[in-house]
């Protein structure tokens, strides 16, 4: 009797998941809704005095997250004033909703990645990452991959569809 085999390891197809590329950070989380009078109205003196006094140090290396809950209309510049108070703590800032955090976290990990490492290679993208926007990153994911790849597929190793297959 015959060894088990593993074509799949053997056929040379190169399977990726983009959902182990992002890289892990501790998130968290400014609502400036909590800053606002009665939830709705800021007010310049107040906020700027929390600014001033808020210890920024605890977001040290934190992706942050600056959004307001609810639907209060808080100035530009708000968004701004904290942005720079988290400056010296952390590079990584974002203002908006959940998805676009995730966006930041995907374009992190694309431009980090060695896309030399692809360099005609048989590559798998598989499916079930666990992400928000998982048609953004795939998106992305292809447009930078595919000046490296020899083919692109989706799927699992036993079942793909094929995006793109360079021409010999």
């Amino acid at each position: 009797m015959e060894p088990i085999r593993n074509k799949v390891k053997e056929s040379g197809l190169l399977p990726m998941d983009l959902g182990e590329l992002l890289p892990e950070v501790e998130l968290r989380e400014i609502d400036l809704s909590a800053r606002l009078w009665q939830g709705l109205v800021l007010k310049e003196k107040d906020f700027r005095s929390w600014v001033s006094t808020e210890d920024w140090s605890t977001y040290q290396d934190a992706l942050v997250r600056i959004h307001c809950a609810t639907d209060a209309i808080v100035p530009t510049w708000a968004y701004m004033l904290v942005a720079s108070a988290l400056e010296p703590f952390t590079s990584n800032v974002v203002a908006g909703s959940a998805k676009e955090v995730e966006h930041y976290r995907i374009n992190l990990a694309l431009a980090a990645l060695d896309k030399t490492a692809f360099q005609d290679q048989r590559v798998i993208v598989k499916g079930c990452a666990k992400l928000l926007d998982q048609e953004y990153a795939l998106t992305r994911l292809v447009m930078e991959l595919k000046p490296y790849v020899k083919s692109l597929m989706f799927g699992e190793p036993c079942s793909t569809v094929p995006i793109f297959k360079r021409s010999r």
